[in-house]
Parts: structure tokens; C-alpha cells; sequence
């Protein structure tokens, strides 16, 4: 029997790979969705017998034809149709036993596991045949890549050396967290790799019949092995295991795409400045500056987590560390094998001779004198072996070599660097060139890049944790004055754990490479003194918080997060960089200083629009004060995944900063849950980190603003006129007011929420390492940003990233005769407006009411439950209303017809998940009504339907 993939003729296969639009463009992706349900459905059959495929099924299309009803009639007919299908769907489901249930959503979420592969593999298909497609035709090139925004530039005057000079202002900074921690076990996630792997070698052209069915075996292979693995952690990961899958990414892709990178940046360089007009280092891969650099908080970040300690920070920096070196070694040893070049053939440098005399001869001091005996001529790979020796490696040959080398280990990243440029050049001076670029330039930049510690280790507490720390040391001072004599109490264990991390993070920095830790984050932010104390506590515990030769010191970075903080911002960093006391500080920072903005929690405070706004008009102050004041600033996104976290696309958010506050640097975080959707592959990072850089040149050098200055109205330029800016004060404030009323201020919305949602089973489901709670309390204040996000994404109410939306539209144009026509011309013209109409339009296209009606079944109180629904209900509808008013569509996502399409044809997969986890916490809440003990097999259930329902959606929270 042919296989699933065997095409009726190749060139077929061909065509596909080339359309640029249509349907023959989404071929292969429905190709490999059918594909993949059908060997998923053959799996079931054989692993759980037909009667749980037939119940697979038969809830299946029963949500299908839901769907369909809702879509294709009349309102009243489709309402009708609709909520039939509805409780035909909820009889089934309540009428199953908790094994049939566990299983079936097993076999719901698992098929979100295959058509989310397929679609990132659909995406790597996509991205091949836009390359294909930029060499035929040159019109394809898009502005989301370097290439396209190379060429705006070009087409704006500018010239290839201003171009150089802009990219080397550039340098995006990627910081990996481990929350919301990604759902898949680590062991799942290996299996993904596999079947993806298998999937792109399925596109190849042509493939044999007998290859084809022995992938096709191969696949069936993986997906039952993935059917026997445990889908839910039995235990909640340790910070360790967060850390390790978080290096996992650099061996899975990153370290392959940092050379492809540059590559193409390179490439993209050369073809919009052809060499003949261009500088030779404006082209030269090596000779590019540095643009990309990676940090995380896994095993640094402690506020609130009580499992990050002096332990887990140590096992970061030992396991980037070692996970580095290891690399290193790999990188050189094929090095070492590839490069034996001989002196007798052609000469080295005099620069290289010398390098490599100074080297022998401390090893022939130490009687270490094998490797140079069996290579007498062959300079090059002498020098390679030594490196490797002061890396802590010795090359892998016939030659036995001493264990411990007489070589000390470098301790500074410049050291091996500059061993590293000694060698390349050697080879580009001797007719070498062809080597160096392919063998040496790439690990330069990866030295470049990583140094010597891979990535920069931020530490993060809370500036309440800090002043309470302060004020029981300085307690025992205040007593001492008012006593004759007194002994100091013993510190509580929360001190004790703050003094213990300075004191860490000082020995630390003389451990690792100094870089390794250089920055101290400081959530909740919101005045001056949060950042001094610290600066005294770092005094305390033994760290050098100046910049000194190599060590840059640590520096604090105030994060802030409320509404009230983002407003404040300016001031008080006004108030710092004046500061006679602070200005040492900042001198040996070389006057940079690094400020974050919180994007979850200010839209917790304040909603979508509020939230967006007053991030806003903080960055653009925060650069007029830092300009005023002589620093130059750079400013840490902390974006999360969903819409009501501040996520959304890279390009369109980073290329909306307000004009002349931008310089080039940026950070900003990439959270657990979306890094195997940007990094899982190399072709997805490549083009992740490449949309980063283009976004930032993009923004930093406004071409478009260059070349539509004599026009009337900017168009997507960046500006912002000043009555835009009125419009979105308005909107703010008119947002604002509701949401606080009804959202924060409304009791009854927060008990609604613990009901109406499963975060309450969000322990039970171990996705993560920290606590989903500041406090033992039961308050709005005290839950963190991400377990709201959750609760409302897996209720699929998205609360957070509409709510205040609708109403405040909804009123400016009630307002204002031409308010519908302003608002359209914002949408069409302004970045930020823009990204804030999508964003809500994708929240809008995920949430289903219906569903949603379900969960607020969960609630006891009705009046309470009534009041609370009908108020999101009604926000959502007008929120609705108002973005297709807007945009002039008839549905939502209509000038994304592939988002549309892929969140269309999840639905229906995605609501049995809905309908089985409303049962199944129904079923909790009433056997622990009845005094019943909890059911660890229920719970285990529920946290199913918790990780079906986020592969679905794509989203944790």
C-alpha cells in the first residue's frame, strides 16, 4: 500500500513548494494534517481498542457540526442548531467514566501535538520557498525581513557605510524565563524533534517509494511511542529541570543558527550593496558587529519562587558552563581534524609562530611534548590542540595526551578570542581565506556571542524583599540606641536567603567569567530608594557594583510594572541619574543603564489599552530623561506570550516604539511557553532572531519616515501625531475607569474567577517550579499576572486581553461625529494603535462564549455568577462589534486568512478538551463537597485537559 506522502507526481510537489499564494500553498500543510489524524486515529485503534476511536470521533463531529451551525445559518436557526449540537456534545461527555474521559482528551490533545509539528513545519516549508522565491523575484521580499528593510533603506538614501553604521548599533537580546513553563514533559518534547525531523524529510524531492513507507512506519513508530508516554508530570519540575530544558534549545537549534545568521545578514548586506559600491567589512560575516547576545532568569529569578537559592543559581552557571565548553570542544576537535595544514606546503604568520612557540614551550617544560613530536610540521593544528587544552579539552587523536596540560585555562572570553583571530588570520594571509571563513569565522562568532559563560544570568527579588531585609538588619541598630546593651535577633530565613544571594553572586563573578551576572532586576520598582538599597545590600554580602576592566559590576535594573510605577518611571530615574552619589556608578557603567518595563502585570492593573499606552509614553519619557541626563538607555520588555501579556508578532511590536526612543539595544524576554515555537529548529530561530534585528533597524533607522517625510500623514511610520496621542488619552482613561470598575475593583469578579476558571487545578497540573502565588492569601493583588492570563485563556474567556476594549471605542466614536473615521485612520496609519487592534482581533478569534457559558455554570452564587457573565459577555460582544467597525470586516481575521484558518479548524478539537474539563472539576467540587478524599487518577485528568487545551491554543497563559 503506497504511503500517505506518495504524491501523484513530483512536480506537483514542486508547484507547492513554489506558490507564493492560494491553495496550492496550504497543500502540503492539509496533506500533512490528514496524514498525521490518520496514523494518530490508527494508533488509538490498536493502542485503546475502537471503541474509544468511535467516542473520539463521534464528539468530534458532534463540535464540527456545532461549529458549522454557528457559521453557515441564520442567527436564530444557527443559535438553535448550535446549542443543540452543544448538549449533545455535554450528554456524551457527562456520561463517560474518568478512564474513558483521561483517555480522550489523551487523544484530543495529542493530535493538537501533530498538527502543531505540521504547522511549524508548514512554517519551515514557507520560509524555504520565500527564499527560493526572493532570488526569482525580487518583489517578494518582505518587510518583516533584513533584506526588505535593507532595501527601504537603499530606496531612502541610505548609504551602504550609514547602513553599517546604524547595524552596528544593533544587538537583541533574548532572554529566556522558565514561566509560564512549556506543558510538554521533557521527554514529550524529544519525541516532537523526532516526528518533526521525519516530517521534513518527507518534503525532500524526490523520495523513493520504499523511503517514503519507511518514514511513514518510522512516524506511525513515534506517535504510539508518544500515545505510551505520560503526557502530565508526576512531580512539579525542580528549577534544575527548568534550567537544562532551557539549555536544551542552544544543542536543539542555537547553536547552528547563530553562523546561519550572520550569514544572512551578510548576504542580505551584499545584495542590497553590491560590493562594488559597499566596504569590504561591511560584507564581511566576521567582521559584522555584534548583534545578538542571550540571557535567562532560569535559576536567578527568586522573586516569589522560594525554590530558586544560592544551589540553583550555582547550577545555572555550572551547566551553561559546562554545556558551553562541551560545544567548544566539539566546534574544534572537527576543527582539528579538517585543518592539517603544513608548513612545508604553505607558512604560517609570525604572529602565529610566536603564539604557538609560547605554548610549546611551557608544554616542553612540563615534558609535554607528544602532539608536537607527531606533528612537527603542522603549526595550525598545534594551535588548535593547545586552545582546546586551555578550554579544558584535549583533541581526540592517536597521539596520547597528558590529562592535566600544562596550559592554564583561559579566564577571560578575550583571550580565547584573540588566540582564535590569530589563527584566521594566519590562514587568510597564506591563501587560506576559504578556510578561515568556513571553519574559524564561525566559532569567532560564537566567542563573540557566548564568551566564556554562554549566557548573562539575571537575578531578580522583589524591592519589598529588599526593604524588609534592610529593615530587620537596621532593627538591632535602632534598639542598641535606646538600650544600655542588646544582642541582635537572628535573622529571619527570608534575610538570611538575600544576604545569602549577594554574598552568591560575589563569589560567582570570581568563579565564572565576571559577565556571567551583571544584572539585578528589582520587581515592583517604585522609587529611587529601591534601587540604593540594593546597591547597600550588594555591599553586604562582598559585590563590586562598579564596572571594573572586565568585570562590569552589577548593575540594579528597577522594573516597573503597576500603572501608577510606569507613570512614576521617569521621575525617578531623573531623581537617580541627578544624583551625585549615583554618578560614580554610572560613569563605570560607561553612563549605560538598563530599565524593564512589566507589561503582564500593568495590563492586570489597568487592561489592554491602559496598559499598552502607559508603556508607551514611560519608554518615550524614560529616553527624553535619559537623553536630558547623559545615559544612554536601554529598555528590558518583559512580554510574555499571550495577547494579555504582551505578546504578539516580533516585528510589529518592537517596530511600533515611539520615534527617536529606540538606540539599537534591545532585551526582552522569551517565556517557557513560546520558546519551542520560536527556537525548537534551526530554520524557526534563524528566522526569529533575523525578525528581531530587521524590527530594530527598522525602528532605528525609519526609512519610511525618510521617505514619506513630505507627506500629510505618516503612514506606519512610527510618528505620532498629536492627535493621535489625544485619542489614545481618551481611550486610556475611558478604559481605564472600566476596567478598574468592574475587573479590580469589583469583588465579585475575582470570586467569579476562582470558580469560572481552572486555576484552582493549575498546582495539580506541576507546569511549573514557582508558586502561582505570592502569598497564601486569597486576593487579586496577590496572584500573580500569570495564573490570571491562564484561568481566563483555558475558560476561553481571554478576559485580559479585551476587557475595557469595546467600551472604550465604543464611547469616542459615540463622542465625536467623526470618531469612527479617526479611529480607522489611526489603525491604518499608527503602529501601536494598529498592534493594539490586532492583538484584541486574535484574542477575540480564540475566545468562544459559548464555552465560556459552561465555566460560568462552575459558579455557586447565580446572582453572582449572572451579574459577573453577563458583564464580560457584553464587553466581549461590544469589543466584537467595535474591532470589525474598525477594520471594515465582516469577521474577524479576514486579512489573515492563516490564522483565521488554523484557529477555525482547531475549535472543533478543542472544545470536547473545553467540555471534558468542565465535567471533570464539576465532578472535584462535588465530591469534596461530600467530604470525599481527593482522587489523584481525577486530577491527573484535569491536568490533561489543562495541557490538551493550551496545545490548542498555542497559549499557557
Amino acid at each position: 500500500m503506497p504511503s500517505l506522502w506518495t504524491p501523484t507526481g513530483w512536480p506537483q510537489r514542486l508547484a507547492e513548494l513554489q506558490a507564493s499564494s492560494g491553495e496550492l500553498k496550504e497543500a502540503p500543510l492539509r496533506r500533512d494534517v490528514r496524514s498525521l489524524g490518520m496514523l494518530l486515529g490508527e494508533v488509538i485503534r490498536e493502542q485503546a481498542g475502537d471503541s474509544l476511536y468511535e467516542a473520539v470521533e463521534a464528539l468530534r463531529r458532534t463540535a464540527i457540526a456545532r461549529r458549522e451551525a454557528e457559521a453557515s445559518q441564520g442567527r436564530l436557526a444557527g443559535a438553535a442548531s448550535s446549542a443543540e449540537h452543544l448538549q449533545q456534545a455535554l450528554d456524551r461527555v457527562r456520561s463517560l467514566d474518568l478512564s474513558t474521559a483521561y483517555q480522550l482528551t489523551r487523544a484530543f490533545g495529542f493530535y493538537f501535538e501533530l498538527i502543531n509539528l505540521a504547522e511549524t513545519n508548514h512554517r519551515k516549508r514557507r520560509r524555504l520557498a520565500h527564499q527560493l522565491n526572493e532570488e526569482t523575484s525580487p518583489g517578494s521580499i518582505q518587510r518583516g525581513d533584513l533584506r526588505g528593510t535593507l532595501r527601504r533603506m537603499r530606496e531612502a538614501g541610505v548609504s551602504a557605510a550609514e547602513a553599517h553604521l546604524l547595524l552596528r548599533r544593533i544587538c537583541v537580546s533574548p532572554v529566556f524565563t522558565a514561566h509560564p513553563t512549556e506543558v510538554a514533559r521533557r521527554s514529550v518534547m524529544f519525541k516532537r524533534r523526532r516526528i518533526s525531523d521525519i516530517l521534513e524529510q518527507l518534503d525532500r524531492i524526490p523520495v523513493p517509494e520504499t523511503q517514503l513507507e519507511a518514514l511513514e512506519r518510522d512516524l506511525t513508530a513515534e506517535i504510539t511511542a508518544l500515545w505510551q508516554t505520560d503526557d502530565v508530570r508526576s512531580a512539579r519540575p525542580t528549577v534544575r529541570d527548568e534550567i537544562r530544558m532551557a539549555l536544551d534549545y542552544y544543542e536543539s537549534s542555537l547553536f547552528d543558527t547563530l553562523p546561519v545568521v550572520y550569514e544572512e545578514v551578510s548576504s542580505a548586506l551584499t545584495a542590497e550593496y553590491p560590493r562594488e559600491k559597499a566596504t569590504k567589512e561591511v560584507t564581511s560575516a566576521c567582521d559584522l558587529p555584534q548583534l545578538i547576545r542571550f540571557g535567562s532568569w532560569i535559576g536567578g529569578d527568586r522573586d516569589g519562587n522560594p525554590f530558586v537559592t544560592s544551589h540553583t543559581t550555582r547550577d545555572a552557571l555550572a551547566m551553561a558552563h559546562s554545556l558551553l565548553l562541551t560545544h567548544y570542544h566539539r566546534r574544534l576537535q572537527n576543527i582539528f581534524e579538517q585543518l592539517a595544514s603544513s608548513t612545508q606546503q604553505v607558512p604560517v604568520s609570525a604572529e602565529l609562530n610566536a603564539l604557538l612557540d609560547g605554548y610549546l614551550t611551557q608544554l616542553r617544560t612540563a615534558g609535554q611534548n607528544a602532539l608536537e613530536s607527531r606533528f612537527p610540521h603542522e603549526s595550525v593544528r598545534l594551535l588548535i590542540a593547545c586552545i582546546m587544552m586551555r578550554l579544558g579539552a584535549t583533541p581526540q587523536s592517536a597521539v596520547p595526551v597528558p590529562a592535566n596540560p600544562a596550559l592554564l585555562p583561559y579566564s577571560r572570553a578575550a583571550d580565547l578570542l584573540s588566540d582564535l583571530t590569530t589563527l584566521r588570520n594566519s590562514l587568510a594571509e597564506h591563501q587560506g581565506s576559504r578556510l578561515a571563513e568556513i571553519l574559524i569565522d564561525p566559532l569567532v562568532m560564537e566567542v563573540r556571542t557566548y564568551g566564556l559563560h554562554l549566557q548573562t544570568l539575571d537575578i531578580r527579588q522583589h524591592a519589598r524583599v529588599h526593604a524588609a531585609a534592610i529593615a530587620e538588619i537596621s532593627a538591632w541598630q535602632l534598639v542598641n540606641s535606646s538600650q544600655t546593651l542588646a544582642l541582635p535577633a537572628a535573622l529571619s530565613e527570608q534575610t538570611t536567603e538575600v544576604l545569602d544571594t549577594f554574598r552568591t553572586i560575589a563569589e560567582l563573578k570570581q568563579t565564572y567569567a565576571p559577565e556571567a551576572i551583571r544584572h539585578y532586576v528589582i520587581s515592583g520598582a517604585a522609587t529611587a530608594e529601591d534601587v540604593l538599597r540594593v546597591l547597600w545590600l550588594s555591599r553586604l554580602g562582598g559585590v563590586r557594583v562598579e564596572a571594573i576592566g572586565d568585570n562590569p559590576g552589577l548593575q540594579p535594573v528597577p522594573l516597573f510594572e503597576s500603572i501608577e510605577d510606569l507613570q512614576n518611571a521617569p521621575q525617578v530615574m531623573r531623581e537617580l541619574w541627578s544624583s551625585d552619589a549615583y554618578a560614580p556608578l554610572l560613569k563605570s557603567w560607561d553612563r549605560r543603564q538598563e530599565v524593564m518595563l512589566g507589561y503582564s502585570d500593568s495590563n492586570k492593573d489597568g487592561g489592554m489599552i491602559t496598559s499598552t499606552w502607559e508603556i508607551y509614553k514611560a519608554h518615550r519619557s524614560l529616553h527624553e530623561v535619559a537623553r536630558e541626563c547623559n545615559v544612554n538607555l536601554r529598555l528590558f520588555h518583559g512580554r510574555g506570550g499571550t495577547v494579555g501579556r504582551g505578546g504578539g508578532p516580533t516585528h510589529r511590536a518592537i517596530f511600533a516604539q515611539p520615534m527617536e526612543s529606540f538606540n539599537g539595544e534591545l532585551r526582552l524576554t522569551e517565556q517557557g511557553e513560546v520558546l519551542n515555537w520560536k527556537y525548537s529548529d534551526v530554520i524557526l530561530a534563524e528566522r526569529n532572531l533575523e525578525l528581531m534585528i530587521a524590527a530594530s533597524l527598522d525602528a532605528l533607522g525609519r526609512p519610511d519616515a525618510i521617505l514619506r517625510q513630505d507627506a500629510k500623514t505618516p503612514h506606519l511610520t512610527g510618528e505620532i501625531l498629536p492627535e493621535w496621542e489625544a485619542v489614545l488619552d481618551q481611550l486610556s482613561s475611558t478604559s481605564y475607569a472600566f476596567y478598574r470598575k468592574h475587573i479590580v475593583g469589583n469583588p465579585d469578579t475575582f470570586a467569579y474567577f476562582e470558580q469560572a476558571t481552572p486555576v484552582a487545578e493549575l498546582e495539580h497540573a506541576r507546569l511549573g517550579s514557582r508558586p502561582t502565588k505570592r502569598s497564601a492569601r486569597k486576593s487579586m493583588a496577590d496572584l500573580r499576572a500569570i495564573p490570571w492570563v491562564f484561568g481566563w485563556m483555558q475558560s476561553r474567556q481571554l478576559v485580559p486581553a479585551y476587557f475595557g476594549v469595546g467600551h472604550a471605542l465604543n464611547d469616542f466614536i459615540r463622542q465625536h461625529t467623526d470618531g469612527l473615521a479617526r479611529l480607522q485612520i489611526m489603525t491604518r496609519d499608527f503602529p501601536l494603535f494598529l498592534d493594539i487592534i490586532r492583538n484584541v482581533e486574535m484574542a477575540l478569534a480564540k475566545a468562544d462564549f459559548g464555552i465560556a457559558r459552561l465555566y460560568a455554570s462552575l459558579v455557586d452564587d447565580e446572582a453572582l455568577r449572572n451579574r459577573v457573565f453577563a458583564t464580560l459577555e457584553s464587553e466581549f460582544n461590544l469589543t466584537h462589534r467595535m474591532i470589525l467597525e474598525i477594520t471594515g470586516q465582516k469577521r474577524l481575521l479576514e486579512t489573515n486568512p492563516v490564522l483565521e484558518r488554523s484557529i477555525r479548524l482547531r475549535n472543533p478539537y478543542v472544545d470536547p478538551m473545553s467540555l471534558i474539563q468542565v465535567e471533570l472539576i464539576r465532578r472535584k467540587r462535588a465530591a469534596a463537597a461530600n467530604g470525599e478524599i481527593e482522587s489523584p487518577e481525577l486530577n491527573r485528568a484535569i491536568s490533561a485537559t489543562i495541557n490538551g487545551i493550551s496545545a490548542g491554543l498555542r497559549n499557557t497563559g
